[in-house]
């Protein structure tokens, strides 16, 4: 069933394009005219029953007219029509169909509507439903180009080894043209649209499996089907096809753009950038990047033998110092020459520069030295990847600029480091001299240090712990109420999770104060209440407090601040607790993210945590090794690693409580949950939660 579902989607039998003009210059011509102009062998059926003939071609009144079963239909009908269009197709026993018109989740309730009702459609008959909102499908290599975008009417499309899937339909296009300025062809474009049944997961899963595809850039607005997007990331890493994806959202403009484009629903950029990368799929940064990368990543394999590290030759300083920087921003390790390789450099009189920059001048204009250079340089075992820096000899003296490096890559041995390349003038003819001699290459530095990146990180799926709630913690959501849970029994939940707090007595609202507490003053008074989550916000603590003098003065002056704050707030206790204290204060939250679903983050704690922005976002639940990746990562826990002396905190126990409360993502009635902030005391003493927040 999949083999027979791709040969329908790239190189189909037959096509029905339904709703097909006579007239050239419209748009509902454009599907027919590409397909003749790009030589597609396959049986055209036009569908109008209000024409004899389309185009030279007899038309059909319905598909259920056709004389055998079409593999696949293209839809360019408007909204109603197109659903029984679609009704048709399913009667006729049509493969495949897509949807052209707009008019569906993005158009309000009756547009859901119309959308539930083709998904309906398409489940039924067992066909696979593209779109709506859909611009086609183009695969070159059978010169079917189903499509109503302009660029391919082109009077040639490039054939490639990459997969383009996209939910925009205008991007196939600037894509495809983007592309052939910059000698990079596709294989494939699928634009998926609204996704009402099959999205880029599915789309991809049936494409990974076409020999003709080497890698798969993404265009996205949204992800509406996470574990399909899953299983196909899943796959095409098993099958060494690189995915790297493009998407849109990453402001609250581009957020809103996104909704209203397609019906999108959009998350976070931080919350989806972790669960793309979460299961494999490289997010590029750059539209140029989405262009350049896949290519790349599936020539330049990194050997996992070798280190991860980058090291640059160059025969400009300058521009050498440009890829090294952009790297460094990156987070990529820089590695200069090794010292065997520097003593081999020396022995022949090739300079190796200073520092960690393989500066081999304008020495590097000989070939026998450039050769020698890159050569030693790839069969070093220190060596993770080498990238080349040209100067100016690019564009005026190609064959000089890129034979060596060519030479010295055709020359290596199996187990050489991978090889890219960074013309910096504009130097086509070298980048196409490279390319075929299989350097990766790249218009600019800023897309050669992200795609260096993305090979240095990896894009093995993330092993996912199962999200099952401990039973304690599972009894005392059972009995919550939905909203907003007030301290204290959000931080029993907590407890239940293996947290602990310092230790604390809740009194009564309405009754006075006992005479002596369980524990020493200083202490940290609070107002319990499911009405005031932000307690700093409605003056609703008090630190420091010395003494019982001062902890009725401080009870009154929080009441009387929090009713200013929110009138008629519901007070259920005062919660005293032992003033604590640590090394620094961290966050924990878990949170439902409506694209990427249960995240967890752990970041700087406290009132500026919103301010500072650092912080680590995962898909939860995380073990605690991923955790401590997490903890990793917050750049202000280098206060807790010994900065300067200082002493050292317990971040393997905030790692151990990262992943404690992730578990919560097992219980979807849990909407959000907070430890904020949680106090670090020195190293082996543990955690303790001084807040605690629970909504259901």
């Amino acid at each position: 069933m999949r083999a027979s579902l791709l040969d329908a989607l790239v190189s189909p039998a037959s096509v029905a394009i339904i709703g097909a003009s006579n007239t050239e210059t419209k748009l509902t011509a454009r599907p027919m005219r590409f397909l003749k102009r790009h030589g597609y062998q396959g049986r055209i059926y036009p569908v109008n029953p209000a024409r004899d003939t389309v185009l030279g071609e007899k038309a059909w009144p319905s598909v259920s007219a056709i004389p055998e079963r079409v593999d696949f239909a293209y839809i360019l009908l408007d909204a109603a029509p197109a659903i029984e269009a679609l009704r048709d197709c399913a009667a006729a026993g049509v493969r495949i169909a897509v949807i052209l018109a707009d008019g569906f989740a993005e158009a309000g309730e009756e547009g859901e509507r119309r959308q539930r009702e083709v998904r309906r459609i398409a489940e039924e008959a067992g066909m696979l439903l593209i779109g709506p909102n859909s611009m086609g499908v183009v695969h070159a290599a059978s010169g079917f180009a189903a499509t109503t975008n302009a660029a391919f009417g082109a009077a040639e499309i490039g054939r490639g080894r990459l997969a383009v899937i996209s939910q925009s339909g205008s991007v196939i296009g600037t894509l495809l043209s983007r592309g052939a300025a910059r000698d990079i062809a596709f294989s494939t474009f699928v634009s998926v649209g609204n996704e009402a049944a099959a999205g880029v997961g599915e789309i991809g899963e049936i494409l990974v499996d076409h020999d003709g595809i080497d890698g798969f850039l993404l265009f996205m607005e949204t992800i509406r089907n996470r574990d399909a997007l899953a299983a196909f990331a899943a796959k095409a890493h098993a099958a060494g096809k690189p995915v790297v994806a493009y998407m849109i959202g990453k402001s609250e403009e581009g957020q809103a753009l996104s909704v209203s484009h397609t019906g999108a629903l959009t998350g976070s950029a931080d919350a989806v950038a972790a669960l793309l990368r979460s299961i494999g799929i490289r997010k590029a940064e750059q539209l140029e990047t989405l262009l350049e990368a896949p290519g790349a990543l599936a020539k330049a394999r990194l050997r996992p033998h070798r280190p991860k590290t980058a090291t640059v030759i160059a025969t400009t300083g300058g521009g050498g110092a440009m890829v090294v920087d952009q790297l460094s921003a990156r987070g990529v390790e820089i590695a200069g020459a090794s010292a065997a390789t520097k003593t081999h450099f020396a022995d022949r009189g090739i300079p190796s520069g200073h520092g960690k920059l393989v500066d081999v001048t304008l020495a590097g204009a000989r070939y026998e030295v450039m050769k020698e250079a890159v050569s030693t340089l790839i069969r070093d075992p220190e060596t993770g990847v080498l990238i080349v820096a040209i100067g100016s000899s690019a564009q005026f003296d190609p064959e000089l600029a890129v034979k060596p490096i060519v030479d010295a890559v055709a020359e290596a041995p199996a187990d050489a480091a991978p090889v890219l390349a960074f013309p910096l003038p504009h130097a086509p003819d070298s980048m196409r001299l490279l390319e075929a001699g299989g350097v990766a290459t790249f218009r600019t530095v800023e897309s050669c240090a992200e795609t260096v990146a993305m090979l240095m990180g990896g894009a093995a799926p993330a092993m996912a712990p199962t999200a099952s709630v401990p039973a304690p913690a599972a009894a005392l959501i059972d009995k919550l109420a939905p909203g907003t849970t007030d301290e204290v029994t959000s931080a029993a939940i907590f407890h239940a999770l293996g947290l602990r707090g310092p230790r604390q007595l809740v009194l009564a609202p309405d009754l006075p104060l006992p005479d002596d507490l369980p524990f020493a003053y200083p202490v940290v008074a609070k107002l319990v209440s499911p009405d005031l989550p932000h307690k700093t916000d409605a003056g609703a603590i008090k630190i420091g407090i010395a003494d019982r003098t001062g902890l009725e003065t401080a009870v009154a002056e929080m009441r009387a601040s929090a009713e200013r704050h929110l009138p008629g707030f519901r007070l259920t206790g005062i919660l005293v607790q032992e003033q604590a204290k640590g090394l620094g204060e961290a966050l924990i939250g878990l949170s439902r993210d409506p694209v990427a679903g249960p995240v967890v983050t752990v970041a700087m704690g406290g009132v500026m945590t919103e301010i500072y922005r650092d912080s680590a976002v995962r898909p939860a639940p995380v073990g605690v090794e991923e955790a401590r990746k997490m903890v990793g990562e917050v750049k202000g826990f280098a206060l807790l690693r010994g900065f300067r002396g200082r002493p050292e905190g317990d971040l393997e126990a905030l790692a151990r409580a990262v992943s404690a409360l992730s578990l919560l993502a097992g219980d979807p009635r849990v909407e959000e949950a907070e430890v904020n902030p949680v106090l670090v005391l020195e190293d082996g003493a543990g955690v303790v939660m001084l807040d605690a927040l629970v909504r259901t």
